[in-house]
């Protein structure tokens, strides 16, 4: 099925191509290549303002994900009932905020992708409330990333704690 990445803001600079075929090959390691995917990039205000309506944060961010099937507990797979449930739903990324946030010695590219990777989880029905919680969803993000890496050479790792106490 379908993975559509839009951009919809013009301050940072968007690779699309190299981050389509990383997020197609995550897709294939997740089992999930089936199913409808939406990625839209967006600016500080835009993430600021869906963070403000959605989770009453009004503050940007680097990700927010809307799962087409809420209810979905940790790696569970969606139950398409019709051809019209075969989504997994629409990841933000404040890609204006990652670039503000990535260090020195960080590549950003580098760090949207493992951002996508992170809200790709959230909507596999991967959360971050508990520490359990979190611990589950940080080794199921190392387990994919590691694979990522496998296939194509990159060396990344699940961001640390702090920049997902908010998401």
């Amino acid at each position: 099925m379908s993975l559509v990445i839009r951009n919809l803001q013009r301050v940072i600079p968007i690779r699309r191509a190299p981050l389509r075929s990383k997020i197609e090959i995550v897709r294939r390691i997740l089992g999930v290549q089936e199913f409808d995917l939406g990625i839209v990039c967006v600016d500080n205000k835009t993430i600021q303002h869906i963070n403000r309506i959605y989770r009453d944060r009004n503050v940007p961010t680097d990700v927010l994900s809307f799962p087409f099937h809420e209810n979905l507990k940790a790696g569970e797979f969606p139950q398409p009932d019709s051809p019209d449930d075969y989504n997994l739903g629409d990841i933000f990324l404040g890609v204006e905020y990652i670039f503000q946030q990535c260090k020195e010695n960080e590549d950003y590219n580098d760090i949207l992708m493992v951002t996508a990777i992170h809200g790709l989880c959230h909507l596999l029905g991967f959360t971050h409330r508990t520490e359990a919680e979190w611990q589950q969803m940080f080794q199921k993000e190392k387990a994919v990333l590691d694979e990522l890496g496998q296939r194509t050479g990159t060396r990344l790792q699940p961001l640390t704690r702090g920049l997902f106490g908010s998401c």
